[in-house]
């Protein structure tokens, strides 16, 4: 929304000064910008005599504010004094009446300022670093998703340390920043004596040094528990406040800390915890478990490696062929030399991602694409994660414009590709907190080294990191030296990979009794008012159907009993043969659409509900997607079905066997909610028949029996639903397909039904299929 007075300052700068050299003009459209504070800046320049002028605030001009004194009443300058009054109301204080008479209201607007930046507000004149604050788009007020807390910590950063040569005046928006972790070092090397040319706000030999005694616990109290608060404050741990003293709730959240960091977990504030808070690498000498190389591990380096205290190490999928080939990836053999030794895989994918030209929707299918490709060669399991990689320091705007396009590009084309693997990102704090956050990332591989990117400055470890790299290193000698990095690993996210090639569950007997066992688990477990079936299946959607994304569309699993069940060692269930198809089918799935059902119950009618959106109504929605991407090729929904949807040997996110495990999904879903148990469930479509008529029992009870009833519901999925299966629906769509695609409330109505008319023909065709079978088996005797 424009403001008056921001556009009356606009036309006034460039009326004043578009004759002056080097002057570049603000765009007059009354919204504060950093362009219109760079022209106010080149203003002052001229004014104080600088030339030509530059749209920077650097040394030269805070110089020569200097020599002038503070800015007041008695500035002789009237320009000077408008510039002042225009920059204020660009910051959102009214600062008189822009005429370049410094009255009260100014020196009323300048106090505020301070007070709310944290500095003497007890007069109204202007500071010189005060000036070169209100020149920039830093907010001194609380911001949308700020914090009281951290907005505390800069307010006293400011007023503690504003009369230090290189401290200046930081935001006081209650957000962390690179410019609040600069202040706070700079803060802790003041305290440690430095002088001004000595300090430099980097986490150095110098300032490390300092800090190694600066070890405090319950009790102790002074100006190094103070700034130790604020540092933990500024890395988001809730409930601690901004005091001198060391109190055992401070203790308490320390501990928390270092638990999530993978510190010694002591309650103190211990050298490597000031480094972990300070940092993104931490103290990089501390013990790590995990590693990532570019180079083969051999048997010796494998040895080398165990022998060094790694369990974990990150290897490249694949490798396309260019001038730059470094043969990182996986080789034939290494995998099963890497396991012999006891270490355990986490897979890279990176093809390129060191710019940010590379990055876009298309580039993410296709390096998914590629990488489940290399991920199946090389025989990872279904369920593994796939670490994509951005391997340069991307900001908000390259996050925003390339980075999350990539990402649904990538989760698009493991998609396409049958969901066997799940994505996870590499780069800086921020890029693997942002991706989580947007894309639903799994895990995050965090590239903590790169100390001086911006994404690593002002931002806390993601919360679902699980590697931190830290440290390059040579380890092992002769045949056994390799380079690696060296990373932190949180084993209770991402354990890594263990085996390849696991097998399934080739009978289904054993499928089943390993659902039984899990619901003894649950029994023994005994969560008061939980359903044991329900636990069952919570389980059984892990890891795959429990993230974020999962959580806001169809519910939250009880993450108790899953890691109970884990400590129990029972073996992950990944897949089994169907009975009648003799096609594997993934339990993760089929899991999901049951628990999906059991969860949020049964629609009526031509309704429909978020448990619908956990199997067949997310599979429709996504193949819908794909159809919108691919409708160069293919105009007609009718023919997209008929050609793609449920198809043996066609790759889409609405495969042959997810409709299976879609249907089952329902019935034993169904059969739950109607109070049978999941053993018994299970039993009844797996080894009493009920796979037999499995699209005929789902035909009737879900899709009403009829051609009509079916397309309505199948149509209602598409366009209709309440807020919940809306949000999802769009957020399914532009996960696979990207965000130009049209949803299918406005596409055509002709277009859209020719779409629902294929899903239906198809289902029916099944049915009819189903029972021409049956009706053979009886002829035969079989039945």
């Amino acid at each position: 929304m424009a403001d008056e007075k921001v556009l009356t300052a606009q036309k006034w700068v460039n009326a004043t000064y578009a004759s002056v050299t080097g002057y570049q003009k603000c765009p007059e459209d009354g919204r504060t910008g950093w362009s219109t504070m760079y022209a106010l800046t080149m203003g002052l320049q001229h004014e104080m005599g600088i030339s030509p002028v530059v749209a920077n605030f650097g040394p030269g001009s805070l110089a020569k504010l200097a020599e002038r004194g503070d800015i007041g009443s008695n500035e002789p300058n009237a320009n000077i004094r408008r510039i002042l009054q225009h920059a204020l109301f660009c910051k959102g204080y009214w600062g008189g009446d822009q005429d370049g008479n410094y009255d009260a209201a100014t020196a009323q607007a300048v106090a505020k300022m301070k007070i709310d930046a944290g500095l003497d507000g007890t007069n109204g004149m202007v500071q010189p670093k005060v000036f070169k604050a209100l020149l920039t788009m830093d907010a001194y007020v609380l911001l949308a998703g700020g914090s009281e807390t951290i907005r505390a910590v800069q307010r006293w950063l400011n007023g503690a340390y504003i009369g230090r040569s290189q401290f200046f005046v930081m935001p006081a928006d209650g957000h962390f920043s690179r410019d609040v972790q600069k202040a706070l070092i700079y803060a802790i090397q003041y305290e440690l004596g430095m002088s001004d040319a000595q300090a430099n706000g980097v986490f150095g030999p110098g300032t490390q040094a300092g800090m190694k005694d600066k070890v405090y616990s319950t009790g102790a109290s002074g100006i190094f528990v103070r700034l130790f608060r604020a540092a933990m404050i500024c890395n988001r741990r809730e409930g601690v406040e901004l005091n001198d003293t060391f109190t055992s709730g401070l203790a308490g959240a320390v501990e928390d800390f270092q638990d999530f960091s993978m510190l010694d977990k002591n309650g103190t504030s211990d050298f490597r915890t000031w480094a972990q808070l300070l940092v993104s690498t931490g103290d990089p000498s501390r013990p790590a478990t995990a590693a990532d190389c570019s180079k083969t591990v051999t048997d010796a380096r494998a040895k080398a490696l165990t022998a060094a205290g790694y369990k974990v190490v990150g290897r490249y999928l694949d490798e396309r062929p260019s001038d730059h080939w470094m043969g990182k990836a996986i080789q034939p053999g290494e995998l099963e030399t890497i396991f012999r030794n006891g270490l355990r895989v986490f897979p890279i994918s990176q093809y390129n991602g060191g710019a940010l030209s590379y990055f876009s929707y298309d580039q993410g299918h296709e390096d998914a694409t590629e990488a489940h490709i290399a991920a199946v060669q090389h025989g990872f399991d279904r369920g593994t994660v796939l670490y994509f990689a951005v391997d340069f320091d991307a900001t908000d705007p390259d996050i925003d414009s390339r980075i999350v396009p990539y990402f649904n590009g990538v989760t698009a084309g493991l998609s396409s590709m049958g969901k066997r693997y799940i994505h996870g990102v590499y780069g800086s704090r921020n890029v693997c907190a942002r991706i989580t956050d947007r894309t639903f990332a799994r895990y995050s591989f965090v590239s903590g080294m790169s100390t001086g990117f911006s994404g690593n400055m002002g931002f806390p470890l993601p919360a679902n990191w699980s590697f931190n790299q830290i440290a390059t290193v040579t380890v092992g000698s002769g045949d056994g030296q390799i380079e690696i990095d060296r990373n932190v690993h949180r084993p209770s996210q991402d354990p890594g990979v263990g085996a390849v090639s696991s097998p399934g569950y080739d009978s289904v007997d054993a499928f089943i009794a390993s659902a039984s066992r899990l619901r003894e688990l649950s029994v023994e477990y005994n969560k008061a008012g939980y359903s044991h079936d329900r636990h069952v299946l919570e389980y059984l959607r892990h890891p795959t159907y429990t993230d974020a994304r999962w959580i806001a569309m169809v519910g939250e699993p009880d993450f108790g009993f899953i890691d109970f069940v884990k400590s129990k060692n029972l073996a992950v269930l990944l897949d089994f043969k169907d009975p009648n198809s003799g096609v594997n089918l993934s339990v993760d799935h089929l899991a999901a659409a049951a628990n999906g059902v059991d969860l949020h119950g049964l629609a009526a009618g031509s309704d429909v509900n978020p448990g619908d959106l956990a199997g067949w109504g997310g599979d429709l929605i996504t193949f819908y997607a794909e159809w919108r991407r691919d409708s160069d090729r293919w105009s007609s929904g009718y023919t997209y079905c008929m050609d793609r949807l449920a198809k043996v040997n066609v790759t889409t996110t609405f495969g042959f066997n997810d409709l299976i495990e879609d249907i089952d999904g329902y019935n034993i879903g169904r059969a739950v909610r109607g109070g049978t148990n999941i053993v018994e469930a299970l039993r009844d479509v797996y080894q009493r028949g009920g796979h037999l008529h499995r699209h005929r029992d789902y035909y009737a009870n879900r899709l009403g029996g009829s051609a009509a009833k079916a397309a309505a519901i199948a149509d209602e999925m598409l366009t209709g639903g309440g807020s919940v299966l809306s949000a999802g629906r769009t957020a399914l769509i532009q996960w696979t397909a990207g965000t130009g695609v049209m949803l299918p409330s406005t596409l055509p109505g002709d277009k859209l039904d020719e779409f629902v008319k294929g899903y239906t023909d198809t289902i029916q065709d099944r049915v009819g299929q189903e029972t021409a079978k049956a009706a053979r088996l009886r002829a035969e005797g079989k039945l």
